[in-house]
């Protein structure tokens, strides 16, 4: 399946690094928008407040609950990195109890594709569970997003998966392992197409996931 004109690529972020793209977004975080700030890593002033916004987030945050003060922190870390070219100077410019391993975690996590840092701005997808999320490369960390929405899986159960896939078990095997059917979701039709769906199931006499996956391979594909 391709990736239409101005759609995000499979599995990784390619909007300039600090910008607000979720967090300026009035249709998801509300009222939040308007204070969201953007971290240029080539503005000196910029780099000089995103190390104090990761002094501050690395010192003590709201609470995983507050999604969008997460999301920022994130940011801060990742235009802080490329600000000062690694993550040991990054550290040592935030300086507090700001460590390498926090910054790395949370820079990966504002890497994390669009569709995904979404769900974590509304409350879908818990911050701590898209650290580890964000540990795993190409497509598994879209199955694994997706079975956080699809199966309510904990941040324990995300990052079980997480270190599975780190000891070389395949994802979808990691998944399955843990009680995951990637694929599988319930959906919940308008009377009409849900009538519709089911007697053009009858007459191809195919069950009607077929139906219903064919239908989204050209819509989507």
């Amino acid at each position: 399946m391709t990736n239409g004109p101005g759609e995000e690529p499979p599995a990784d972020r390619k909007s300039p690094v600090g910008k607000p793209v979720i967090r300026g977004d009035a249709a998801i975080t509300g009222s939040h928008a308007r204070e969201a700030k953007a971290f240029d890593p080539d503005d000196p002033e910029s780099v000089a407040e995103a190390a104090r916004t990761v002094r501050a987030f690395a010192g003590g945050s709201p609470g995983s609950e507050d999604n969008v003060y997460m999301l920022r922190g994130a940011a801060a870390c990742a235009a802080l990195v490329r600000g000062v070219g690694s993550y040991k100077e990054a550290a040592e410019r935030a300086g507090g109890e700001t460590t390498v391993s926090f910054i790395r975690k949370w820079a990966r996590v504002h890497d994390l594709p669009r569709s995904i840092r979404r769900h974590v701005a509304v409350g879908h997808i818990a911050p701590t569970a898209a650290k580890h999320i964000a540990r795993v490369d190409g497509d598994a960390r879209y199955q694994l997003a997706w079975a956080v929405l699809d199966n309510s899986l904990t941040v324990r159960e995300v990052r079980a998966i997480v270190s599975d896939i780190s000891d070389g078990v395949p994802p979808e095997r990691a998944l399955r392992n843990h009680g995951v059917t990637l694929g599988e979701v319930t959906l919940s039709l308008p009377p009409n197409l849900y009538r519709e769906l089911r007697r053009e199931a009858a007459l191809a006499d195919e069950e009607p996931e077929h139906v219903i996956a064919r239908a989204l391979e050209k819509e989507l594909g």
